[in-house]
């Protein structure tokens, strides 16, 4: 029987990403025994299962709170902070909003997106392909962080002082572009230095 994966989030809440043991229980309950599990580094679980129950498992993990995602070469879930200053002051609602507006979107390469509510940056948004970090009453947003590798390098200050109203059009503005003008394969932090940052900004002026 032909193998398939998907990805597993639970979103967030003031306390960072959470999956609940009822959820993780029904997860290893239902999805059976030939099937495997694996924890990314972007806060995701992938589970390859057998095709033919995809639909019943997914429709149970949803009915249970569970998002459901592909796999492979999409914009990941928002990799998000814990919002230790509370969900008002640290904008759970626009991370909210940002995950839904961002997640699952085919790109030429895996796409990770970070948040941070405040400048603690606990999230490590610089490590992100995009991070968006709150100050005081705006956001600035970065760009083509690398986490891996021996060229691991922070993302760079793409726009500063950006209005709550605008950081979703912006970022899906980022993520649009690279779909159109990305290579196959290839990297955000890449298609960064190739297309150059200055571009980047003419786009979304």
């Amino acid at each position: 029987m032909a193998m398939q994966k998907f990805a597993v989030t639970p979103g967030f809440e003031v306390g960072g990403t959470l999956f609940k043991p009822e959820q993780l229980a029904i997860l290893g309950r239902i999805i059976g025994e030939n099937a495997k599990i694996e924890l990314t580094t972007f806060k995701q679980l992938y589970v390859a299962m057998e095709e033919d129950r995809l639909e019943e498992v997914q429709g149970e993990l949803r009915e249970v709170g569970l998002q459901i995602l592909p796999s492979g070469f999409f914009t990941k879930s928002l990799i998000a902070c814990n919002f230790c200053k509370g969900a008002d002051e640290a904008r759970l609602e626009l991370a909210k909003a940002l995950d839904e507006a961002i997640s699952g979107h085919e790109v030429p390469s895996p796409l990770k997106i970070g948040y941070a509510g405040c400048a603690l940056g606990t999230s490590e948004p610089l490590l992100k392909d995009i991070a968006v970090v709150k100050m005081k009453d705006a956001f600035d947003i970065y760009v083509g962080g690398e986490a891996k590798g021996l060229k691991a390098h922070l993302a760079k200050l793409f726009m500063s002082g950006v209005k709550e109203e605008q950081v979703i059009p912006i970022v899906s503005r980022l993520i649009f572009t690279f779909q159109e003008q990305g290579k196959k394969k290839e990297k955000f932090s890449k298609f960064i230095e190739r297309i150059t940052i200055e571009t980047l900004r003419e786009i979304n002026a």
